[in-house]
């Protein structure tokens, strides 16, 4: 069992105005797989953008942090205003055209 301390929780922007909330240990991998097509919740939502993440500190808390929003009983104001208040600098080098080439052309 891979041991890692730190666990991800985030939100991508989709082309269709929707939201896609999900968790990682791994936020570039997990990226890159959204951007190549390679997660069927996404796939035909592309473009995409980083547009929120959370360092946690196990898969568990990560986990309850996706449901709290995929359920339902986070308001669209409430994640709005989240996404808005999150540093853009943040995101800046998911969301970099030269990172997301480099990450298109990485195999």
């Amino acid at each position: 069992m891979k041991m890692n301390s730190i666990y991800y929780f985030y939100i991508l922007k989709c082309d269709d105005g929707t939201k896609y909330y999900g968790h990682t240990d791994n936020l570039e991998e997990r990226f890159k797989k959204h951007l190549k097509g390679q997660v069927v919740s996404t796939k035909n939502k592309r473009p995409l953008e980083l547009a929120y993440w959370e360092e946690l500190e196990t898969r568990s808390e990560a986990f309850k942090r996706e449901m709290q929003f995929k359920n339902g009983k986070t308001r669209k104001e409430t994640i709005d205003q989240l996404i808005d208040s999150f540093p853009k600098t943040k995101c800046q080098g998911f969301n970099s055209a030269r990172h997301l080439r480099s990450l298109a052309l990485r195999k």
